[in-house]
Formats: C-alpha cells, structure tokens, sequence
C-alpha cells in the first residue's frame, strides 16, 4: 500500500503529540493556580508616598515594590523592603525606620512590620525587632509590638519583651527590660 501525504502527516504529526502528552507534568495546585479566578492586585514599582495629616507631611516611605490588593478591606503590601522617614510639624526629621515586608491597612491607618525592622532616631538610639506596628491613632505610642525588642542606645543595650513608643522615638517603655549592658566609650559602633 503506497503512502499518501495523509499518512506522512499522520506518522509525522501523532508521535509530537503523543509525546507533548506525555511530557505534561503539571499538578493540580500548578493548574489552578493559573485557571482559578484571583481578587484584584494592582502593582507599583520603584514607589515614593508622602503621607499628611492636614497640611503637614508626616512621613515619606520608599519601596520597590507595592502591591495594593483590592478586596473589602483594602491594603497595602510591600513585600520587598520598606523604608520610611518620619517628620515633625516643622518637616524636620524625627526618626527613620526600615523593615522587609510591611502591610498598610487603609482603613485603620496602621502598619504591620516584619522582618528586620530598625527604627532610630536623631541622637543616635536604635531599635531592632522582628514585628512591629505603627498606629495613627494611638497618639504618642504609634510604635508598638509585643515581641522580643533589643534598643541600642550610644551607652546602653536593653533587651525586652515588648514595646511602646512615639513616633519620634525619643523615648520608649521597654515590657519587661532586662540585659542593661553598659558599653565603654571605645566600643561605640
């Protein structure tokens, strides 16, 4: 029996999808991670926000990546760093503050940080802690975090178990501090 262009393309074309077929390893998570529908993300890269009360700014935040979900309550995530300047009413600056990942609840006007966060302040006080938050509302202790916190000031390390603090951080109560350490004049960082 001659073979005719129909059979070519029959033993040409059947064995390349056969072995697509085969080659299909796809799992079910993969699948549906692409066919299920998703709720809104709207994406921003290389972001600069200034944030005001009235007519004073307050704060300007740095990221390079915000991701801003769209569902009932609304939020904000930078899931790539985080940096923030805070200001007094005379835009000078109080304090400074980085952490990995950070959360803007709209709503609330509060932040969740996590991550290497780092706060200090114009004389030279810092504050290392893994999750930390920051409340408009909450009027002179904005920071806030019921997690292990470690404050380095130019003289003194201080290890405790949660925290309070305006936003200026020049002062802070420390839950339950413990490891004073006092450091001598030569080893300042």
């Amino acid at each position: 029996m001659p073979f005719n262009r129909f059979h070519i393309v029959l033993c040409l074309v059947f064995p390349a999808i056969i072995f697509s077929l085969i080659s299909c390893k796809n799992t079910r998570e993969e699948i549906a991670e692409v066919t299920e529908p998703r709720i809104g993300v709207e994406t921003a890269n290389d972001v600069t926000i200034v944030y005001s009360i009235g007519p004073h700014t307050k704060a300007k935040i740095t990221a390079p990546v915000m991701l801003r979900h769209l569902e009932a309550n609304t939020f904000l995530e930078f899931p790539n760093t985080l940096s923030a300047i805070f200001y007094n009413d005379s835009l000078q600056v109080e304090s400074r503050l980085t952490a990995h990942y950070a959360q803007y609840f709209e709503n609330e006007s509060r932040v969740f940080l996590r991550d290497s966060v780092v706060v200090y302040n114009n004389v030279g006080d810092t504050l290392f802690c893994n999750e930390l938050y920051w409340d408009r509302y909450k009027t002179g202790h904005e920071f806030y975090t019921d997690k292990p916190v470690r404050i380095r000031t130019l003289t003194h390390i201080i290890d405790g178990d949660g925290l309070d603090a305006p936003q200026d951080f020049k002062s802070w109560h420390v839950v339950n501090s413990r490891g004073i350490i006092r450091l001598p004049a030569g080893d300042l960082p």
